[in-house]
């Protein structure tokens, strides 16, 4: 009775965490840029008890028996189909319309300065600094870098934003200048090895020497001629790409699976109370 009991909360506190991605999920549904995160099982090993050597019955079935020892988590990964999108008609509200292409917003590193982290959240707003100008940042307040790596900056005056193709910001004035700005424009070539920081924010694991990867492998930076494959419209956001609706029968599903292991350490536990209560 033990074995059925191992095994079944074995499984159970790996249900639990696809229960948890369900939630997070579900609860960002509204969350623009968010991807829906997606979580896939592997089986635990198994153990093998060979029959008696004595024994040599002739059966159907698979020599010996297999026990099983519950299920594992096997990776969560982040679905990155394109999240629909809302019209919003707000100059500094950009989303992309192709997939894989990410912002990329300098993020505080304490003191090491700033760090390069992406995301696909293009709620955008002017920032102003004690010069006369203004810096582009995040709803967070972090800047948003352009092609050369560096926070933008422009005259404090501007009078409307655009975006035009190839992933250029272009700010009008009222006495007719425009300054361009090339954005800074990221393509996730193996998205799933993408480490999450916090919040929409993504970023370059640690120790991606030790997975065998290099920065070019896992990421590109759209530049030169690979700006046109830049998918970028103002006066938009993207939506999450979560389906409530498969949320929902994920939810039911894995809720259900919850209960059978529960019911299996119950069935055990009755079981144990039997042997106990023999005289």
């Amino acid at each position: 009775m033990l074995r059925t009991m191992i095994t079944a909360t074995n499984t159970m506190g790996q249900l639990q965490n696809k229960l948890d991605t369900i939630s997070n999920n579900i609860a960002n549904s509204n969350t623009h840029g968010y991807k829906t995160k997606e979580a896939s099982f592997n089986e635990l090993l198994y153990q093998q008890f060979n029959n008696d050597k004595q024994d040599r019955a002739e059966r159907q079935s698979p020599l010996g028996i297999r026990y099983g020892s519950g299920a594992m988590l096997g990776q969560i990964q982040s679905n990155e189909k394109q999240g629909s999108l809302q019209t919003t008609n707000r100059d500094l509200d950009i989303a992309f319309n192709k997939a894989k292409q990410y912002f990329n917003i300098l993020m505080p590193d304490g003191e090491n300065g700033t760090k390069t982290v992406y995301t696909r959240q293009g709620d955008f707003y002017l920032s102003p600094l004690n010069n006369g100008t203004v810096m582009v940042v995040n709803a967070d307040g972090y800047p948003l870098a352009n092609a050369t790596g560096q926070a933008i900056t422009l005259p404090d005056n501007v009078k409307s934003f655009a975006v035009r193709n190839g992933g250029v910001l272009e700010a009008s004035y009222p006495n007719g200048d425009i300054i361009r700005t090339d954005l800074a424009v990221t393509e996730f070539q193996k998205p799933q090895l993408m480490e999450h920081i916090s919040g929409q924010y993504v970023g370059l694991p640690d120790n991606l020497a030790q997975l065998g990867y290099t920065q070019a492998e896992v990421v590109t930076e759209l530049q030169g001629a690979n700006r046109q494959q830049i998918g970028m419209q103002s006066g938009t956001l993207e939506m999450s790409n979560v389906n409530l609706s498969k949320e929902m029968t994920d939810l039911i599903q894995t809720q259900r699976s919850y209960q059978f292991n529960a019911r299996a350490v119950t069935l055990a536990d009755q079981m144990l109370g039997l042997i106990n209560g023999i005289r």
